[in-house]
């Protein structure tokens, strides 16, 4: 496979802008499908998840590989479908982190949506290069213009128009290429496959110039060559410099082309697959990857994306299988062989490559071997988990790790028989292996499995699962907030002292620690994401504790930071410094230094004002004007915070901030106060102190 005809891309949006059904026609015009799946049948293909098809949206991504052939050239293009919703948002993050551009799809009604930000902010973070499409033009009160201004307003990006709409709504027929000025319309007798040229129609030639224009002058922005022909004589610029130009702009992030259509009414798909070869890289214009040393991380390596290159390869997710885990992987150099023991660098552990396959959703093509670019899933790992690195073992590498979102909200669930409790251990085991937003644990002192995770959709779905697909029967609790505990103030010179005597040898422990709240600031600093940041320092001079006993120190503060020292929540943006103690030359040990950096910590935290934080969620609502009143005042009754209200037409968006633990249910009740007209969506802010009265209510409830 030539790597310049191949395309790694991701379609993302705001959940309901359409991903499922644009990905679904491409699927259909590439000749990889024969027969359309709509979502809202539940024949995607794309959604092959029985709970996706009932609820008709994608709660996994998936991936596929379709051919395109573009001015008589074949293309290969692996695509990968996402979710919307903000509580899968971790299948986001893993597919951006593997893809070599995306395409960002947005309803032409609404523009940029609350979660279109989250995904433009994921994908700005993996510098991945990006198309937009602004889909559903056929929507009653769709604007092309609207939606446009919103790219630019809203994300701060810099979008140029290459394609402008023949009609809006019910009128929307066809689309205007700017790049060439040619008008083209898809016959809706043979679903869009046809594709007719015509020219722009005479109504639309004034409007079409002004757009031309626009365009021209910021495709000439972006290149200097361009720009040199431009001020010398505009009307000299053809079509091929304007692509050209563009797709030096998509490669460095200075420019966003912008495409129309609906995926629905199968208009304009092909043009935007044409976009997709034209301005998106292929594996060979993204920079070489580049990861460390597993001896030692401070050296760089860099890998390049040839199939010569030393094997380099991330697993970037795990789906359980009975007949194993498939594990789906991004090579970035060298070639991957059928039956090939590679080096995991992340685990130390090597792993047989025992099949590779090339997925079409849930189906699966054999393949004997796959090169750098390519994207594929494997059977036969037994140890590698998301994030982890794959390498040719005589040359090691490890590749940037992903992070993955604490969860926010979390609920008890119990097994009803002894063997239903045998098979939970088992099944959660399998479902954080897929999932790296889920945790589980045990909890000693209830008795109860406790489950978190990033929603109430989220525990929903996976308690379905467990209950439907793994046959587990559990008892479920009621959600309950994933709170967190943290100090207001300092304390300097607490002593944590561990003496136990019970005849012979003896336990012999003894510390003396500061504590101090962090800042973002300091948590930047010290390599750590605040609102989940804890550093311990050790800054013992003479030995007043041996260096064997520091880490011994450490682990005891981690380990009861992590079971909190108020309420049982894991206590954050804490900085530990270990300063003087003293030891016993016999009695001495790890333990009893575990024990005494346990104590410290517990009353230093006392000493420094302790306070309870609770998750603050941004909550967008888009409602008709005559329920604002009602909207707002609901909001406000759940301690929310209204952060602005923005106009669109006879629909009114409200953005507030409100505390998770008054959002359970909201949905229910946001359709009985608007007659079911309005909608929402929220997605984790920040951590904020609980007011006392609240605080201590929860500390009694525990």
């Amino acid at each position: 496979m030539d790597l310049a005809k191949l395309r790694n891309i991701g379609i993302c949006a705001h959940i309901d802008a359409g991903k499922t059904t644009v990905t679904e026609r491409i699927l259909y015009y590439t000749g990889k499908n024969y027969k359309m799946g709509e979502v809202h049948e539940g024949t995607a293909t794309m959604d092959f998840l029985e709970e996706e098809q009932q609820r008709g949206i994608t709660i996994q991504s998936a991936a596929t590989t379709c051919p395109w052939i573009y001015e008589g050239v074949e293309y290969m293009v692996n695509l990968i479908d996402t979710p919307g919703h903000v509580d899968f948002t971790v299948e986001v993050e893993r597919s951006l982190r593997v893809l070599d551009g995306a395409v960002a799809v947005f309803d032409g009604k609404e523009g940029v949506e609350a979660q279109s930000e989250t995904v433009w902010r994921q994908a700005d973070r993996y510098e991945v290069p990006r198309l937009c499409f602004i889909n559903k033009m056929d929507k009653l009160g769709a604007n092309f213009e609207f939606s446009f201004s919103t790219i630019k307003e809203r994300l701060g990006a810099n979008p140029i128009a290459v394609q402008y709409p023949i009609g809006e709504g019910d009128s929307f027929e066809g689309l205007v290429d700017l790049v060439n000025m040619r008008a083209y319309y898809f016959d809706s007798s043979e679903l869009g496959a046809k594709v007719e040229e015509r020219d722009i129609p005479a109504e639309m030639v004034e409007t079409a110039e002004l757009w031309r224009h626009e365009l021209v002058e910021k495709a000439a922005e972006l290149c200097e060559e361009l720009m040199e022909k431009y001020l010398e004589d505009e009307s000299s610029i053809n079509e091929v410099d304007i692509k050209k130009a563009l797709r030096k702009g998509v490669l460095n992030h200075s420019g966003v082309p912008v495409f129309c259509g609906s995926a629905l009414k199968n208009i304009g798909v092909q043009r935007l697959l044409n976009g997709v070869i034209d301005y998106l890289p292929s594996p060979h214009d993204v920079p070489s990857v580049t990861g460390v040393d597993p001896k030692d991380h401070d050296v760089e390596l860099a890998r390049e994306n040839t199939p010569d290159a030393p094997f380099s390869a991330l697993v970037f997710k795990v789906v359980s299988d009975s007949h194993g885990d498939l594990s789906y992987c991004r090579i970035y150099s060298g070639t991957m062989v059928k039956g090939s023991r590679v080096l995991n660098s992340s685990t130390g552990k090597r792993e047989i490559i025992s099949r590779i396959f090339e997925m079409h959703a849930k189906e699966r093509i054999p393949l004997e071997q796959a090169t750098a670019g390519a994207i594929v899933a494997i059977v036969g790992l037994k140890t590698s988990g998301t994030g982890d690195t794959l390498c040719d073992p005589d040359q090691p590498v490890i590749l940037e790790q992903m992070s993955f979102p604490e969860p926010v909200i979390s609920m008890s669930i119990e097994p009803r028989t002894s063997d239903d409790k045998r098979k939970l251990g088992e099944a959660l085991t399998t479902i954080k292996r897929e999932d790296p937003s889920f945790r589980a644990q045990y909890d000693e002192e209830t008795g109860q499995t406790i489950i978190a995770g990033m929603g109430e959709l989220h525990l929903e779905i996976i308690k379905n699962k467990l209950t439907r697909d793994m046959k587990v029967d559990v008892e479920v609790g009621k959600p309950r907030v994933s709170y967190r505990e943290t100090i207001t103030g300092s304390a300097n010179e607490v002593r944590g002292k561990f003496v136990k005597q019970t005849g012979g040898r003896g336990q012999f422990g003894d510390v003396i620690i500061n504590i101090e709240p962090m800042n973002a600031e300091q948590a930047e600093e010290e390599g750590l994401k605040f609102n989940d940041a804890f550093a311990f320092e050790s800054k013992i001079v003479g030995g007043a504790v041996p260096k064997e006993y520091i880490p011994s120190v450490e682990t005891g503060v981690r380990q009861t930071a992590l079971s909190g020292v108020m309420a049982g929540y894991p206590l954050i943006n804490v900085k530990v410094t270990l300063v003087d103690g003293s030891y016993h030359p016999v009695d001495s040990s790890q333990v009893a230094f575990e024990q005494a950096g346990r104590l410290a910590l517990l009353d230093a935290c006392q000493k420094a004002k302790p306070t309870l934080l609770e998750p603050i969620m941004k909550v967008v609502v888009t409602t008709p004007s005559d329920y604002v009143g009602a909207v707002t005042g609901d909001l406000s009754g759940r301690r929310g915070l209204i952060m602005g209200t923005e106009e669109r037409g006879v629909t009114q968006v409200i953005t507030a901030e409100v505390p998770l633990s008054e959002m359970f249910g909201y949905v229910t009740t946001l359709r009985s106060l608007t007659q079911g007209r309005a909608n929402s969506v929220m997605e984790p802010l920040e951590y904020r102190a609980l007011p006392p009265n609240l605080a201590k209510e929860v500390i009694e409830a525990v």
